[in-house]
């Protein structure tokens, strides 16, 4: 799978751009606040309909125009595929093979794309709201199961709390409507952490096998899933449900106190384990940033054994974060297997030494233009 063309229209700082990519390593120069991540911005949220910088779609939308459009086509091994997303005041639709999709569940998964940016290095070392927001984007793209569940249990979670607080306020209101709610986000819970295990397991593996390789044999790396429900109740989703229901009655009390839920997979982490200490206390930086990568790159690898296609991967001025050694890690796994683009002021020795062949672009102010260099 590639990105094959890519038009913008008032999108950001880009008034009109129309461009063809090539299908390996596309190098995007420029000094900084040119608009490069504005460029990889359009594609991420070409491929999940959002933006991975902005929760407003408004701040899409170039300054003093009303609408913005983002539209591109897709090469897949035997089949091109037109997509189209519009933003407006009035909000967003999208577009397969020209059909508008009534729901955005149904659109994502056309096309697959994993970002690494330098922030992406703290989902070792972040708070665990980055690594649950790490693990929903990417299972979501994998499963529309899993994107469907994550969006109906956000939607009776805010239910939920609302209804809670509501009986902070009238201590005699009807508890059966929250069992009914429990009972609703227990199964929708259920589902998501059932799955969020199974794909974490495969995760882990390819992950391994990187780490392995990057630290030359001496760490092995492992996950672990942090929850208040046990492994021997986390093997199916009928026991996941019932450990969540008991939860919520167990917890009922609490939670009319604070206010709001306070179990379930919205406050679950993931433990990034190497050579059995955990990795975000105990690690140096340099396991950290090692461990980012290993889980960044086994990402590529789980995709394809999910989705069939490789994704296309985005390289938001990484490469500045990572020494020599892990740069040219990264580089040699990429190589002939996935298109990337890569964001960079410019390109260190070891980049021009390993990239074969790029299509390098220069962006300066929005304007793009397509260099000679090989």
């Amino acid at each position: 799978m590639y990105l094959k063309t890519l038009e913008l229209h008032n999108f950001r700082n880009y008034a009109d751009l129309v461009v063809e990519f090539g299908s390996g390593i596309n190098v995007l120069l420029g000094e900084n606040a040119q608009g490069k991540t504005n460029l990889l911005e359009s594609i991420y949220f070409l491929a999940l309909t959002r933006s991975h910088r902005t929760n407003s779609d408004r701040d899409l939308i170039s300054w003093k125009t009303k609408a913005a459009r983002v539209s591109g086509s897709v090469q897949k091994e035997h089949t091109v595929t037109p997509l189209e997303i519009n933003l407006s005041s009035k909000g967003k639709n999208a577009k397969v093979n020209h059909l508008e999709q009534s729901r955005l569940s149904q659109y994502v998964g056309q096309l697959n794309v994993i970002l690494f940016a330098p922030e992406d290095l703290s989902i070792v070392k972040g708070s665990p709201a980055v690594r649950r927001k790490f693990i929903d984007m990417e299972f979501g793209q994998m499963s529309s199961k899993y994107l469907y569940n994550s969006a109906q249990y956000r939607s009776v979670l805010k239910q939920r709390n609302q209804y809670i607080k509501q009986l902070q306020f009238n201590p005699k209101g009807d508890q059966v409507y929250l069992d009914v709610l429990s009972d609703q986000l227990a199964a929708h819970g259920a589902e998501i952490i059932f799955q969020r295990i199974q794909f974490l397991k495969k995760l882990e593996k390819w992950s391994q096998e990187v780490h392995k390789e990057i630290s030359q044999g001496k760490e092995k790396l492992s996950f672990q899933y942090v929850s208040p429900i046990s492994s021997d109740q986390a093997d199916t989703t009928e026991k996941i449900y019932a450990a969540l229901q008991a939860l919520f009655q167990k917890q009922r009390e609490k939670e009319l106190q604070q206010g709001k839920t306070l179990v379930g997979p919205h406050l679950d982490d993931v433990r990034f384990i190497v050579n059995d200490k955990n990795v975000s206390t105990f690690g140096s930086q340099g396991q950290q940033r090692t461990t980012a990568l290993s889980v960044k790159l086994a990402e590529i690898d789980l995709m394809k054994e999910e989705t069939g296609e490789y994704p296309v991967l985005l390289l938001d001025d990484v490469l500045s974060e990572l020494d020599d050694s892990r740069q040219t890690h990264l580089l040699t796994a990429i190589q002939n297997k996935v298109q990337t683009f890569i964001t960079t002021t410019s390109l260190s020795g070891v980049a021009q030494q390993l990239i074969n062949e790029p299509h390098v672009f220069n962006i300066d102010h929005g304007v793009l233009m397509q260099s000679k260099e090989e």
